[in-house]
């Protein structure tokens, strides 16, 4: 099983970890199948989107912000109910393919870990299914 360990600086924050799962795939000499990742907190998640633009990121967290404030009418004591909704949406999970040794992402294609309830640390559990 991989892990992969982040160190979130902000509440909200996107953190691409593109080079981690390449580093992984090669270190373990995985060629043909599925990468599944897993983020194991409910305040965190998962996506895959633009990595070379870093105002595509902005807009996304801008966009979150907009539909999801971290104030409204929410009852959830802890005072993060918008870092768990954002998390609904994002999701938790992905299925990377891994072809010829490296993930089979688009050309300006990144994987993110999604910080709504930062400054944490976290961590994102893969497991690789042989093709």
């Amino acid at each position: 099983m991989l892990e992969i360990g982040i160190n979130s600086r902000k509440r909200l924050e996107m953190i691409n970890i593109t080079e981690h799962i390449s580093n992984a795939v090669r270190e373990n000499n995985w060629k043909e199948g599925l990468l599944l990742l897993f983020c194991t907190h409910t305040t965190a998640g998962l996506t895959i989107n633009e990595a070379a633009d870093p105002s595509v990121v902005r807009d996304i967290q801008a966009g979150l912000n907009r539909l999801i404030p971290e104030h409204g009418d929410y009852r959830h004591l802890e005072g993060n109910s918008d870092a768990h909704i954002k998390s609904s949406l994002l999701g938790c999970s992905l299925q990377l393919i891994i072809h010829s040794g490296c993930p089979a992402l688009g050309t300006w294609q990144g994987v993110f870990f999604t910080e709504f309830d930062g400054p944490r640390q976290r961590k994102v559990l893969g497991q690789w299914i042989q093709a």
